[in-house]
């Protein structure tokens, strides 16, 4: 029998286990058997890289890892990441720093395995494009900072989606899948994008579509863009437009006023044209049209209340539901105020009250009445200024033709300039009246139809003009004060204040060099009538035909208080002086 030997298993040292020895009587064949056969239930295991292990046993700071090696490995509980949830039996990837220590065990490490596979899954992206998932953890100038299991990516602003980002802080937090496109190898810089993974997913979808969309398809989108003239809708990888028009069947000023950004819509296919593979898409086809049944809903004669949605200079457009809009014509919007534009009496926005007057259906054209609403004031009117009936009113405005006077609020009348003095010759009413003067008028004639009420003011007082005829029949001498000086003459105010005219030529014989000079406003003429015309209220005048018959110191007088040229004066004096009898 051999001797006895005492054999020790190999192991590493480590705290706490005990040696064991095994006593038997062995040959060498059976020994280098047994060492054989204990050799291959180890693992092949090479330092510096990822080796499979299983958890034996995990404490609150430490997890037990067997790799297949004759000692087990210790990795620290911080360096599992905190959703990994591991248990006794879970396999795990570790790395391998060292093969035994001074204590004879294992170095591990679960942190660095997981770097090295992260990193062999980034590149695996840029080289074939792979997928790989992160975590946005934070927002950088420019863009966002991407966790990938613990290596930090840069993703671009221009790259997190295909539509513009509205709110980048909302993204802090969130999971999703990424594309490795630039990486650094100094630095070690990742760039990584979330858009191109979209755009693949779009460019598929927007094939599919293109192959089978057609007019007439309701399809659910979401507002990716508003303009002045329409919206963009993402139908999921193929863009439409709905126009403005397109929106809704009534007014609107912008499309910001029915959506808004990032909404969900539904839309119909209105329009694709197959060459440029442009969709035209309507929102207001899905809803009735307004007009199908406008008659039994608005029939001629009914009141309507709406919204001035429009104002022109012939009259205001009134919205009285979504699509369906009538004119009220300017002429259709008082029974008594004088309108020069519809800004004047509505604005924009303003509700109003209206009369249906027609509808043409065929051109979608609706007639309406803001005045027939309320019954028609000027027959009552009618009754209250009958002609001859004297008021008293306000000069609400002055024309080059006359005066308007406002009788009553909303009520206005015309004098003219004919009717506002019997006696004065009037160039321009603002001489005789003003604005906000109070007005004694007389109603001349009152037209219902034509909506007009003509006045006179000097129609309060008789015609002076019967008295005047015998007054200043044609010779008769009288002295007029000069009220204005013209090119042809001077006008004079006469006894009875009634005006005359004395031409030029009846001022001083030979005519006179300089009016201006020679005569004043205020001067006193001794003058005779030649001219009586009733009919057209007319006197004319002469200072020459008066100092026919006068006394040389009379004319004399006359030429010193309104002297031409010194030369002209004894030349006119003498032309003036009394002529003797018989000659």
């Amino acid at each position: 029998m051999s001797e006895t030997k005492t054999l020790e298993k190999p192991q590493p040292k480590v705290p706490g286990r005990k040696k064991i020895k095994i006593f038997a009587h062995y040959e060498p064949s059976e020994l280098e058997q047994m060492e054989s056969l204990y050799t291959s239930t180890l693992s092949e295991i090479t330092e510096e890289e990822i080796v499979k292990g299983r958890i034996v046993s995990i404490s609150n700071k430490d997890v037990t890892i067997d790799v297949g090696f004759k000692s087990e490995g210790i990795v620290s509980l911080l360096e599992f990441r905190d959703d990994d949830e591991i248990k006794v039996g879970d396999e795990v990837e570790v790395y391998l720093e060292n093969i035994e220590d001074k204590m004879g065990q294992l170095i591990l490490s679960k942190r660095k395995a997981d770097v090295l596979r992260i990193w062999d899954k980034i590149y695996d992206s840029i080289e074939n494009d792979t997928i790989i998932n992160g975590k946005i953890i934070n927002r950088v100038k420019g863009g966002m900072t991407v966790s990938l299991s613990g290596v930090e990516a840069f993703l671009p602003g221009s790259q997190i989606d295909v539509k513009p980002v509205r709110d980048f802080d909302a993204l802090v937090g969130k999971t999703m899948d990424f594309r490795v496109v630039k990486i650094n190898p100094v630095t070690q810089n990742i760039v990584v994008s979330h858009k191109v993974i979209l755009e693949e997913e779009y460019a598929a979808k927007r094939e599919e579509m293109l192959a089978n969309i057609k007019v007439g398809m309701v399809l659910e989108g979401t507002v990716k863009n508003i303009t002045d003239f329409g919206i963009f809708v993402d139908l999921g990888g193929l863009d439409g437009l709905v126009h403005i028009t397109d929106i809704t069947w009534g007014r609107i000023n912008h499309p910001s006023e029915v959506v808004e950004l990032d909404q969900p819509i539904k839309v119909v296919v209105v329009g694709f044209d197959e060459n440029t593979k442009r969709v035209s898409l309507g929102m207001k086809q899905l809803e009735p049209h307004p007009w199908e049944n406008i008659e039994i809903k608005y029939p001629v004669g009914i009141k309507a209340k709406g919204r001035v949605v429009s104002i022109t200079d012939y009259g205001a457009f009134v919205e009285i539901e979504k699509g369906i809009e009538g004119l009220v014509h300017i002429s259709e919007m008082s029974w008594t105020q004088h309108i020069k534009h519809p800004s004047q009496f509505v604005s924009l926005d303003q509700e109003v009250e209206c009369v249906i007057l027609n509808i043409d259906k065929e051109h979608t054209k609706l007639s309406l009445s803001m005045k027939r609403v309320s019954e028609d004031p000027w027959i009552a009117l009618s009754e209250k200024y009958v002609e001859g009936s004297i008021h008293k009113g306000t000069v609400s405005n002055i024309t080059d033709f006359g005066v308007f006077v406002e009788l009553e609020p909303g009520v206005d009348g015309l004098v003219h300039i004919s009717d506002l003095s019997w006696t004065k010759k009037i160039r321009h009413p603002s001489e005789l009246v003003k604005k906000n003067q109070e007005l004694a008028v007389k109603v001349l004639k009152f037209d219902v139809n034509a909506r007009r009420i003509a006045l006179g003011h000097k129609q309060i007082n008789n015609d002076p003009w019967g008295e005047f005829e015998q007054k200043y029949a044609v010779g008769a001498e009288t002295p007029g004060q000069i009220s204005q000086i013209i090119e042809k003459g001077v006008i004079v105010i006469l006894p009875g204040d009634v005006d005359g005219f004395v031409p030029v030529s009846h001022l001083l014989q030979g005519g006179v060099k300089d009016i201006h000079s020679s005569f004043k406003i205020g001067d006193e003429l001794p003058l005779r009538v030649i001219e009586f015309d009733k009919e057209n209220k007319r006197i004319i005048l002469s200072a020459l035909e008066y100092f026919k018959d006068k006394s040389k110191e009379e004319i004399e007088a006359y030429l010193q208080a309104h002297p031409n040229e010194k030369k002209e004066i004894e030349a006119a004096s003498a032309e003036l002086e009394p002529q003797p009898k018989g000659r």
